[in-house]
């Protein structure tokens, strides 16, 4: 092999970390051409937002394998198939019109879509609270490495929470500052509410706890929402209200809210009846269906060490189509949400099949499904991997690509916690370009794309995203573009492809993430969390695992 220093390449000196020229010339095949063709085909009217289980998501899936065969990756899911199938339990929540809460002999009721959204939790036909009481318990976080229970010991069955989102964020030593753990996130949200017995929770949103707006819960909120099927008991209502409506529901109660949110900012906070009660059934259409995730092969050249992977993750689903096309466009084309994404991977595919030598570690492209329902094609093969978790070497995850030209800098959502950082570091040295950690912390991007559930298995992962220093604008530009499309495009119909987007940013980084991505492939050892980190011992069971399997 030819290999390059990193010193001689811009990277860094003493870093034992060398790119091969045959590498760098291979990123040449990632190009503008091949990921546009990619977003112009999936994200086309013809695939009707690619849904789970509908005629989209079948057409992409069959889309997809063609191109990976094309390039000369193999069909990497059990029985020599491309498709790694799961089930999945469809259900549509018929949201009533107006809710109501009762305080003695007065009542009060919200309005369906504009003041709240209510889903089902449970694989049922019927749910229902009766006369269930209304507690607020601040953030609703047990956190004991944080010396912070929000529940306080207080029994709080068959109750109906109310909660802040998001986590505290005022002290950077508590719950890392301003950066959005999982403490923060909705789902964990639904989930201690449930580990509390509760019937029910609602949680407040707010533009700025959340990371996006009230119309990103309305849309992905209505409608049939999916499920990996499960006999496990979820709440019997999971609901969003406005800030507005949740002050005027709590002011109903006879309390203010921003006392009630002031109280929960201290540790010695204790859950809040607020005395008053409501009840709500709620009736549910239940399908079922299926949808697959995508894999292909890339083995590698190394005897040794090609049974461990560098497995290269896109979602391929969006939300299909609009309950009610009257309004005009309802098709939900996900073009940047993650047409994009799904174009980088298999741009990153197309230059390590351009490789003279496969690196020495085997490459997948895994291409995951029903994203949007909450992470369930990844969720999934985590849970019934085609690869053993101690074998896999890193995860490599790209959503929503940089549609607005190339930047100077880069960002790794998860820089500082694994020894990844050196790789990307080296990288970026090498393609001269600023690493840089999530560039909004607060929104927790990191538990919200599918590289959370590859940690969750203990496998340490790289999530590029967009810069926000674009050559050729003003300071600022940059964020403005972000914050514009999450508030006018993000899971809405809008997001399509147009003659505006400038593919140049996206191909600096697949190249990025493909040198990545060979590095980690070609290098003696796997890499691992940081000491301490909260995955560090998900990674050290599965490698003991296979430990005693060799043993064995």
């Amino acid at each position: 092999m030819v290999c390059m220093l990193l010193q001689s390449c811009g990277g860094r000196a003493g870093s034992g970390v060398r790119f091969d020229a045959d590498a760098v010339a291979a990123a040449d095949a990632i190009t503008e051409t091949l990921i546009r063709d990619v977003v112009n085909e999936i994200a086309a009217d013809s695939y009707a937002g690619r849904a789970p289980g509908t005629g989209g998501d079948r057409a992409t899936r069959k889309y997809l394998a063609a191109r990976m065969a094309e390039l000369g990756f193999e069909p990497g899911a059990a029985g020599g198939f491309w498709d790694q199938p799961f089930a999945l339990v469809g259900i549509n929540t018929r949201q009533p019109a107006r809710w109501g809460f009762a305080r003695g002999g007065a009542t009060r009721a919200f309005d369906q879509g504009e003041d709240y959204i209510v889903v089902s939790g449970r694989q049922a036909p019927v749910t229902s609270i009766e006369a269930a009481e209304l507690v607020f318990v601040g953030y609703g976080i047990e956190a004991p490495e944080y010396g912070w229970d929000d529940f306080a010991g207080v029994d709080l069955n068959g109750k109906v929470l109310l909660m802040l989102n998001n986590d505290p964020d005022w002290d950077a030593e508590l719950f890392a500052g301003n950066e959005r753990l999982y403490y923060g996130r909705w789902s964990y949200k639904y989930e201690s509410a449930l580990r509390q017995g509760a019937a029910g929770a609602i949680v407040i949103h707010t533009d700025a706890s959340a990371g996006y707006p009230w119309q990103v819960v309305q849309t992905s909120w209505t409608g049939e929402q999916f499920q990996l099927p499960s006999d496990d008991q979820g709440l019997q209502a999971q609901a969003w209200m406005t800030e507005e409506a949740a002050r005027e529901l709590v002011e109903f109660a006879g309390f203010d809210l921003d006392a009630l949110v002031d109280s929960a900012r201290r540790r010695e906070f204790a859950p809040v009846p607020l005395n008053v009660s409501t009840s709500i059934r709620l009736e549910t259409a239940l399908t079922r269906t299926e949808s697959a995730n995508v894999i292909g092969v890339l083995h590698g050249s190394d005897s040794r060490l090609a049974n461990e992977f560098v497995i290269y993750t896109a979602h391929h689903d969006h939300l299909g189509v609009a309950a009610d096309m009257a309004s005009g466009d309802g098709i939900y084309n996900g073009a940047r949400d993650n047409a994009s994404g799904v174009g980088i991977v298999l741009s990153i595919g197309a230059a390590f099949a351009a490789l003279k030598t496969p690196p020495r570690r085997s490459i997948m492209l895994l291409f995951v499904g029903a994203e949007e329902q909450g992470l369930l094609g990844s969720q999934y093969y985590a849970s019934y991997p085609t690869v053993a978790p101690g074998r896999i070497a890193a995860n490599i995850n790209y959503d929503s690509g940089n549609i607005w030209g190339r930047t100077r800098d880069i960002t790794f959502v998860g820089l500082g916690k694994s020894s990844l950082d050196r790789v990307a570091e080296a990288v970026a040295e090498h393609e001269n370009r600023e690493l840089k950690p999530d560039q909004f912390p607060d929104r927790g991007y990191y538990y919200r794309s599918d590289q959370f559930s590859f940690a969750q298995i203990g496998v340490p992962a790289f999530y590029f995203r967009a810069g926000t220093d674009f050559v050729g604008q003003l300071p600022g530009w940059g964020e403005q573009q972000l914050n514009a499309y999450e508030e006018q495009h993000y899971h809405q119909p809008s997001d399509e492809i147009s003659a505006a987007w400038n593919f140049e940013g996206m191909v600096d980084d697949a190249r990025f993430g493909f040198l990545a991505g060979w590095v980690v492939a070609d290098q003696d050892r796997i890499p691992n969390w940081n000491p301490g980190d909260e995955f560090e011992a998900a990674r050290q069971a599965a490698i003991a695992e296979l430990d005693e399997l060799s043993a064995r």
